[in-house]
């Protein structure tokens, strides 16, 4: 089993942080205490005994990225404490997390995913290839009753980062789980939309960024990408080279190392997306929301990033670059979402995922189901001109900062969960 790295998502260079990872993860191997300590870190959720996995392997190279993927390997999740399920009773042949209903629920989207979408495509920006993506993706939607995207009707399509739908990247077990994620999220928040999967070849900074301007050369007006990695001072030529695309709702992970700034999630032309606990409950919205967090190195991403400067229609004070988050949603596993999955040695069927690589595609969706952004605009900046259309998440913490609300969620906005999470379309048109 892959174990969770310790949290070296820093705003130093990318190879400080890989270097380090990379000897943290082999001391826990060597000393056979990873396992131990997942499980430790699962234990201080509200959901006890919850334990999981990084999905993606770590990176290995300077300006390599992780994708942001979390899969549930024990324990009973929220899911199945709502339903009475117990762990035995959650085996792959099942849903053991929050589904389609339980998503448009919580941010009041069942109207609209009914009724908008149709006509318009979200683009799922990945790397390497996930052979089974169309047929797993064929069984989340068959499970939940939505309408069947294939490329034989004209809702799926699958390309490479050239735009190939033939020469594609090697295959990887790790990201297909991160891929199956995407395109389910993708599915339970907008039906209606047709998805594009755009899958570059390394898990680069370089060949993701293709990928994302392929996607909008493809006509994408809504773009989700689910990794990240340690800051560095090539990031604003990155900016300018791959994520200025006005007119397109561009999501990001916010990153799942607890407190710290990461890229391209602190890009100012994107919407960093952070990530939170989601639990059902008596209130009259349903269900209440903290700051996902379930250790110093396990949570949701948040911080004042070294290098990206501040866009306009950002206004707190304590940093004056730009800050992560600005949305956010549902990423911890121990609050999860079913996923299917069947590539690879992680891919067994149904199984429960969390990370905010959940919550960038469940925002990305959110802003195609809200219509087309205007010519020119920057749809990161939508939600600061309606703040009164969030669910305002005002408890919970990532971790330690000198600056509270860098790590701490508070009234209004703060880094963690930005202005909040979805309710309903208001905060997501302009």
């Amino acid at each position: 089993m892959r174990t969770t790295p310790h949290n070296t998502l820093s705003t130093h260079r990318r190879w400080r942080r890989t270097l380090s990872a990379v000897t943290a993860t082999a001391a826990l191997l060597l000393t056979g205490l990873a396992t131990a300590a997942q499980a430790q870190a699962a234990a201080d959720t509200s959901t006890s005994k919850v334990t999981w996995t990084r999905s993606c392997a770590l990176p290995r190279h300077q300006d390599e990225m992780a994708c942001n993927a979390l899969r549930v390997t024990g324990g009973v999740t929220a899911f199945q404490k709502q339903h009475g399920m117990s762990a035995k009773t959650a085996e792959a042949t099942s849903p053991s997390g929050y589904g389609p209903t339980d998503l448009r629920s919580a941010y009041g989207l069942a109207s609209a995913a009914t009724s908008n979408g149709s006509g318009r495509t979200i683009a799922i920006v990945d790397a390497y290839d996930d052979p089974n993506a169309e047929s797993d993706l064929a069984a989340y939607r068959s499970h939940y009753g939505l309408p069947a995207c294939t490329t034989a009707n004209g809702c799926f399509k699958k390309v490479s980062q050239t735009g190939s739908t033939t020469a594609l990247p090697t295959a990887d077990s790790g990201w297909a789980g991160e891929i199956s994620l995407d395109l389910d999220m993708a599915s339970a928040v907008c039906p209606n939309c047709h998805i594009t999967l755009v899958e570059a070849k390394s898990a680069t900074m370089a060949n993701l960024g293709t990928a994302v301007n392929e996607a909008v050369a493809l006509g994408a007006k809504y773009v989700s990408n689910s990794y990240g990695g340690g800051e560095s001072s090539s990031d604003a030529s990155y900016d300018s080279a791959y994520f200025n695309h006005p007119g397109v709702a561009i999501t990001v992970s916010a990153g799942d190392a607890g407190y710290g700034a990461e890229y391209p999630a602190a890009s100012k032309y994107v919407t960093a997306v952070g990530g939170t606990s989601l639990t059902a409950s008596s209130t009259a919205r349903g269900w209440t929301e903290s700051v996902w967090r379930t250790s110093s190195t396990e949570g949701t991403g948040s911080g004042c990033s070294a290098y990206d400067t501040k866009p306009a229609w950002q206004t707190d004070t304590g940093c004056t670059r730009r800050m992560i988050a600005d949305i956010s949603a549902v990423a911890d596993p121990a609050t999860g979402v079913s996923v299917y999955d069947t590539y690879g040695a992680d891919g067994q069927g149904w199984a429960t995922y969390g990370g905010t690589s959940a919550s960038a595609p469940i925002i990305a969706s959110v802003y195609a189901l809200a219509g087309t952004p205007s010519t020119g605009s920057y749809p990161a900046e939508f939600p600061y001109a309606n703040t009164s259309a969030l669910n305002d998440v005002t408890s919970g913490s990532n971790g330690s900062c000198t600056t509270s609300y860098f790590c701490t969620a508070r009234t209004g906005y703060d880094g963690p969960t930005g202005l909040g999470t979805p309710e309903g379309l208001g905060a997501f048109t302009g």
